[in-house]
């Protein structure tokens, strides 16, 4: 693997160490030539199906992100031709992205617009032609190729002259369960005695919910904002090798959470994260101070893809967390001074964002969207006694989701 690349850093953060009393430790997947893990995994399949004999075969992937760009990237290292199978939803960003590591090995279809579409093409590709297909973590290879991580992590650490792994709470990051299995079986091999951890998209628990269930279950809705770890069902592979850890050891963390942790990565530390590679990260915040004071925490950081264009809808879903930013529909009067007897009610932090009509919802009034933003949560709490105390009729939907959805 080392002619692929040279292994990622383990960097001590003296931010999140500060931040939470513990010596923290980042594992720095983001730095891979495709700013991914899933390069590890790739590589060690393909290595595996060379040695076995795979010599002249076609290799096929269905995936819209990381484990795309980690097959392209494989396929040019070992010179063998490869497919993938993208939605035509998939971001430009990403296509031009994986043809790039790809170069003249790799060929993209863009098939369906969603995922499972470009998915069973794939399979039924593969199955016609004989190709063979790399699956994103449900594979034994794939499982062992992510475990370098482990590696690295425990050489890294015993680099250190008082930090040990075998000391360490690791924090990983779950999808497929391809890394986490791969992480916590190298581990556990090698006799550490290592406590771990594992941080999940609130709206994707799939491993969650397969400890829970003892067994891996379809979830019947997934939240797709954390892309790279949005999945419906664990893993079958991954599953066999942490059915045995308690469900408790899994941190959901909520997506607009998550967004405050990248933007607070970004502007602080100046380090890109995906919102898949920010998971380890937030999952510190469900932790009281104590229980991590003087400690050893490793937490994995899996990628750094993000597309820049989606940092307004990130910002967006930070402030929102953090209370600094609130949308209202008011029944505004129809009447001259009406609007600045609604501005004189703002304190000097308070600034609208957004002033849209809805519509008129009787002759002397309209219904108004009005997007607020403010720099401390408390002002919203001065902002509502004062509509309150002036009589004005409103209704905060900053956290109805279904109505925030269609309007915002």
């Amino acid at each position: 693997m080392r002619a692929l690349f040279p292994e990622t850093p383990l960097q001590e953060n003296d931010y999140l160490s500060k931040k939470t009393g513990a010596r923290v430790f980042l594992k720095r997947e983001d730095l891979t030539p495709v700013r991914s893990y899933k390069l590890r995994g790739a590589f060690n399949f393909f290595r595996k199906a060379i040695a076995g004999g795979a010599t002249d075969g076609t290799f096929v992937c269905a995936s819209a992100g990381n484990h795309a760009q980690g097959f392209a990237y494989v396929c040019r290292h070992f010179g063998r031709r490869g497919i993938v199978f993208m939605p035509v939803t998939t971001p430009q960003q990403k296509i031009d992205k994986t043809r790039i590591f790809g170069g003249d090995f790799v060929e993209i279809r863009l098939v369906g617009d969603f995922f499972d579409d470009c998915y069973r093409a794939a399979h039924v590709f593969a199955a016609e032609s004989g190709g063979m297909m790399v699956p994103p973590f449900d594979h034994p290879d794939i499982i062992e190729g992510q475990a370098t991580v482990a590696l690295e992590i425990a050489r890294q650490m015993h680099g250190e002259s008082d930090a040990r792994i075998g000391d360490s709470l690791v924090i990983l990051p779950v999808g497929g369960g391809g890394l986490a299995s791969g992480v916590t079986c190298y581990l556990r091999e090698s006799g550490e005695p290592t406590e771990f951890a594992f941080a999940e998209p609130a709206g994707a628990a799939s491993l969650q919910q397969a400890l829970v269930e003892d067994r891996p279950v379809r979830l019947a809705q997934v939240d797709n904002f954390v892309d790279g770890a949005a999945v419906a069902e664990i893993g079958a592979e991954p599953f066999s090798h942490l059915q045995d850890f308690d469900a408790r050891a899994v941190h959901l963390v909520p997506e607009n959470r998550l967004c405050a942790t990248m933007i607070e990565m970004l502007n602080i530390e100046g380090v890109v994260l995906e919102p898949a590679g920010a998971l380890a990260i937030d999952a510190l915040k469900n932790y009281a101070p104590e229980t991590l004071r003087g400690r050893t925490v490793v937490a994995v950081v899996s990628g750094g893809n993000f597309d820049f264009e989606r940092l307004p809808d990130v910002k967006e879903r930070a402030l929102r967390f953090e209370g600094l930013k609130k949308y209202f529909i008011f029944r505004f009067p129809q009447r001259p001074g009406a609007l600045r007897d609604f501005l004189d009610l703002l304190g000097p932090e308070d600034d609208i964002t957004r002033f849209e009509y809805l519509k008129k919802s009787a002759r002397n009034f309209g219904s108004v969207l009005i997007g607020i933003e403010t720099r401390n949560r408390a002002n919203f709490d001065v902002l509502t006694q004062r509509f309150d105390k002036a009589g004005w009729a409103y209704q905060d939907i900053t956290e109805n989701d279904t109505i925030a959805g269609f309007i915002i």
